[in-house]
């Protein structure tokens, strides 16, 4: 049985809601560097391999270590599966950096401007590669902790019924929706992100769906 089929109607609208919400809406153009951020989805170095070999960035950042969502599926890391199956769809090794300790989006920004500084490599301008409900967090932690850098935000250009497919786990992919929505509005007031207009459509679906239980991923 697909996946998608696992969604019912009766809460469609909702999870549509929040998936339209999480995606920037950014238009794709020439950065210095494409930054992957590691998560259970292998789509995202799909993905970069995709913008690199369409000239959008000469190099990738793959950062990532394990979290316990991700550590089964990649073992040696995040970053390491992510730039293991880039190479595999023919972008040059030589144009991949590792960045191989973050377990959090603010390491992630963080530990990748880290890198780049001790590479002496200069870094204007970037796309953010994540998967699709994490773009709009990806983007206010990164303004937040690198507020000078041009941002662009990047995933897999999926309708949602085929990125739960491509999942294979309906629940799952509602839950981190649930997750990152709540993030949006509490992650401003500690510190870790610049503040997003949270719609009230928006924060309704949301409510509806902790109601129906998709709590694992609230903070």
């Amino acid at each position: 049985m697909p996946a998608s089929s696992l969604l019912p109607d009766a809460y469609r609208a909702d999870v549509e809601t929040l998936w339209n919400y999480h995606h920037m809406e950014h238009s794709l153009r020439p950065v210095d560097v494409g930054i992957g951020l590691g998560s259970h989805d292998l789509g995202v170095a799909t993905y970069a391999a995709e913008l690199f070999h369409q000239r959008i960035f000469p190099l990738i950042v793959f950062t990532g270590a394990n979290a316990p969502t991700t550590i089964a599926r990649f073992p040696r890391g995040e970053a390491v599966h992510y730039r293991e199956h880039a190479i595999e769809l023919d972008v040059p090794s030589e144009a991949i950096l590792t960045e191989t300790e973050a377990t959090n989006t603010g390491q992630n920004i963080t530990l990748t401007r880290q890198l780049l500084t001790t590479k002496n490599i200069t870094v204007r301008s970037a796309a953010l590669i994540s998967r699709p409900y994490q773009q709009r967090r990806a983007y206010a932690t990164a303004k937040k902790l690198w507020p000078e850098l041009d941002i662009i935000c990047a995933s897999r250009p999926l309708p949602l019924d085929e990125y739960i497919n491509s999942i294979g786990d309906a629940d799952r992919v509602i839950n981190m929706l649930v997750g990152d929505t709540q993030r949006i509005a509490e992650y401003p007031k500690l510190g870790y992100a610049i503040p997003q207009n949270i719609p009230p459509h928006v924060n309704d679906a949301f409510n509806r769906l902790v109601t129906l239980g998709y709590t694992t991923r609230l903070i």
